[in-house]
């Protein structure tokens, strides 16, 4: 007798076999910004290496966002998968979620993934930042950097200062692809 699996038994399966490998703080959904678009980090990140940045639109560190983008466009076909998310915990971000999107699409060509602004640090941080502040250093301002390793338990820091081009970014981005 022939058994079949149905789409959604299929979909299922795969659903907890995602589940079972995916590290807690990633299994969550996250708006994309200024989308109504959830997705969920584990999907986009299964095994891949991931740069998580907390990002701010009205920053001295602002500008990183082209050299994110360069990251991007160097590593993804490679496995790298950036993760923007904008906060206002340092007062830098608009309050307008339209205008954020604005900064990063229209002003910078971001096309890496970014989420919905949440803060970052503190009692009401998102779980993806209160889980990196737990294992290395929660932000100490915006644009600090997470390298990632794909099973999603090596996190290695990196200060606002430390630019995306660095070849000590570059040489952790590596390490972990």
């Amino acid at each position: 007798m022939i058994k079949y699996i149905t789409a959604v038994g299929l979909l299922s399966l795969s659903s907890s076999a995602l589940a079972a490998s995916c590290p807690d703080y990633l299994n969550v959904e996250a708006r994309k910004l200024h989308s109504e678009e959830n997705i969920n980090l584990c999907e986009l990140t299964q095994g891949k290496a991931v740069l998580i940045v907390n990002t701010a639109s009205h920053c001295g560190f602002t500008p990183q966002f082209e050299a994110l983008e360069a990251l991007h466009q160097q590593y993804a076909d490679k496995g790298l998968v950036i993760i923007g998310f904008p906060s206002d915990d340092f007062f830098q971000e608009e309050k307008d979620e339209a205008k954020t999107a604005d900064v990063c699409f229209i002003n910078y060509g971001v096309t890496f993934t970014m989420v919905a602004t949440s803060p970052v640090r503190g009692d009401n941080a998102n779980s993806v930042f209160t889980y990196l502040g737990a294992k290395s250093a929660a932000p100490k301002w915006n644009f600090y950097k997470y390298v990632v390793s794909g099973d999603g338990q090596t996190v290695k820091e990196f200060s606002s200062r430390v630019k995306p081009d660095s070849d000590e970014l570059k040489k952790a981005i590596e390490a972990v692809l």
